[in-house]
């Protein structure tokens, strides 16, 4: 047997900031070295940050992201560095270097090009194919297969074929953007690869939020018989040190009733093939998974803090209503940035209840944040008088409800203009679904942190908060009271919405599984409402488009998951 000392190498890049990250992947590199490591693996596309989308279509920073691995390649020694960068040939190929004593010793480039939900890589990348040998690298003895995220995927991938040609590990690098529950899926695919190919596994994921996306890290090794042998924290940067024992597998590969051979041609690159032997084993860490509530919460805060920092911000300044979805927001805000970059705006009008404005200022001094008041009702009335003429005979309706709102987002963006701050809007995914929300009102700002949080969970994520804290951070009012916008009198959401409990079933189901109306009707939900539902989930499009971009924590988002037709006449 060989014992392996390796590296996974969970950054958070920063999509093209060149220089920054070739400072992380050096630093992260000598810390390896330093720890006598063999190999250290970088994540998918670590030069340029992923996804770098048209980026890739300027040749001046593709021949960058070509000088930055030469420089990176000649930083390393004795350690192997497995590299994501952007691979120019004839086309552009998303690659990964393997870099040692200096050089770049080979590439290998991704077979299977994800194009579905968040991803465009054939728009991008030429895949890899069997005309490119695989390569097999001799390390410590031990001969050592790469591939990138979507190639270990597949059953049939890269993986299987290295390893019937006689990879004894196979090191995968990634971007793979986080949903809500994907860790344990991707674990079951990642020990069953390993199982079935009789290959031990390294899977590097990078860490941080891009746009829309966030990436969990969560970086895992699983050993030749599928278990696992170490897995990093989730949403931190980490260097995850771990030994790995290769003991022979060609008995266990020689009784597979599959067989073993491989079509595939093989070349078997010499990196260093003595065995190292280290003084002492490193010791095997196995983070724990957090529960849901914790893990959805974390994406949310490290979506919204790479966001807000690495746009150039550094305060975010929010609307505070007293309501639940403000509530959250704040608390992720705080969490993200710190107390001291967040600010609270109470705007009240003529129709906010004295409850809603003392839940906003208790939580304010809770959070220990920056509060103010600007009441909207000099605006509002101004606004009235401004359109008594237009509207003369007309009564008071939508118009009036909209107008406050849209004096708040006013504000709120006078706010932003004067002090640098960044708006953080606070609608969730169930309105954002059916419109009830006001456009160039409550939708205006840089950022949508719950934008994709249906509003069942933002209660369960209220909760989690005062879990976690051990206290009442969030009052237990906000958590019970109705939900209300209260732009008139005694308005309650229910007024113009099913429950959350019955819509937001119909939402997911709609909007996440992409299933018709009639089929969910078919599942027993009542018609009407599905009816109505869905209808206004379609209408709305072009509402959707104009908000800002938020964290995508589900499987399906609005944004870059789901690119429905604003002009579409189908209804099923």
């Amino acid at each position: 047997m060989t014992r392996l000392r390796i590296a996974l190498a969970q950054i958070n890049p920063t999509v093209g900031d060149l220089q920054a990250n070739i400072a992380r992947i050096c630093d992260a590199y000598d810390a390896a070295e330093a720890a006598g490591c063999d190999i250290v693996a970088f994540p998918e596309l670590a030069i340029t940050g992923y996804p770098p989308e048209d980026l890739v279509l300027k040749p001046g920073f593709v021949a960058d992201n070509l000088d930055a691995l030469a420089q990176i390649a000649a930083r390393t020694r004795r350690c192997a560095a497995v590299v994501g960068h952007v691979a120019a040939d004839r086309d552009l190929y998303n690659a990964a270097a393997v870099c040692a004593d200096g050089r770049v010793l080979g590439t290998y480039r991704k077979r299977l090009l994800p194009n579905y939900a968040v991803f465009d890589e054939a728009r991008y990348f030429t895949p890899g194919d069997a005309s490119d040998p695989y390569e097999l690298y001799l390390i410590g003895g031990v001969k050592v297969g790469i591939s990138i995220c979507e190639d270990v995927w597949s059953p049939t991938g890269p993986l299987a074929a290295q390893a019937a040609g006689g990879a004894e590990l196979n090191i995968n690098i990634n971007g793979s953007p986080y949903h809500a529950g994907k860790a344990h899926t991707r674990e079951r695919m990642l020990a069953t690869r390993a199982a079935d190919a009789s290959c031990a596994l390294v899977y590097v994921n990078q860490v941080g939020g891009q746009d829309e996306l966030v990436f969990d890290g969560g970086s895992v090794v699983f050993d030749a018989d599928g278990e696992l042998v170490a897995r990093a924290a989730m949403f931190v940067e980490e260097l995850l040190i771990t030994d790995l024992v290769i003991e022979p597998v060609y008995r266990k590969r020689l009784l597979d009733p599959r067989g073993r051979r491989t079509e595939e041609p093989i070349r078997l690159v010499p990196v260093s093939d003595q065995p190292v032997v280290h003084a002492a084993a490193a010791p095997a860490q196995v983070a724990a998974l957090p529960d849901p509530d914790a893990e959805l919460y974390g994406a949310l805060v490290l979506g919204t803090r790479d966001y807000v920092r690495k746009n150039g911000f550094t305060d975010v300044v929010i609307g505070l209503s007293g309501g639940i979805d403000s509530t959250l927001v704040a608390c992720i805000a705080v969490d993200a940035l710190g107390a001291g970059h967040v600010h609270g705006v109470s705007m009240p009008s003529r129709y906010s209840s004295d409850h809603s404005r003392s839940d906003a200022a208790d939580l304010a001094q809770k959070l220990g944040i920056d509060y103010r008041t600007v009441p909207i009702e000099p605006a509002f009335g101004a606004f009235l008088e401004m359109t008594a003429e237009s509207f003369a005979g007309k009564p008071a309706d939508l118009t009036e409800e909209n107008l406050q709102s849209r004096i708040r987002g006013t504000t709120l963006m006078a706010l932003s203009n004067k002090f640098g701050w960044m708006v953080l809007t606070t609608g969730n995914k169930s309105e954002m679904a059916v419109g009830y929300f006001t456009i160039y009102g409550d939708s205006v700002g840089g950022y949508a942190i719950i934008k994709d949080v249906l509003k069942t969970r933002v209660y369960d994520l209220c909760r989690y908060v005062n879990r976690r804290d051990g206290r009442e951070t969030i009052n237990e009012s906000v958590i019970t009271k109705p939900p209300s916008a209260e732009l008139r009198p005694d308005q309650r959401d229910d007024q113009s919405l099913p429950p959350y409990a019955v819509l937001d079933p119909i939402l997911r189901l709609y909007v996440e599984d992409d299933r018709t109306a009639t089929e969910i009707v078919e599942m027993g939900h009542d018609e009407a409402i599905v009816r109505r539902v869905t209808r206004l989930v379609d209408i709305n499009e072009y509402k959707r488009r104009q908000c800002p971009p938020g964290v995508r924590v589900s499987v399906k988002a609005f944004g870059k998951d789901r690119r429905l037709p604003i002009t579409n006449a189908y209804r099923a």
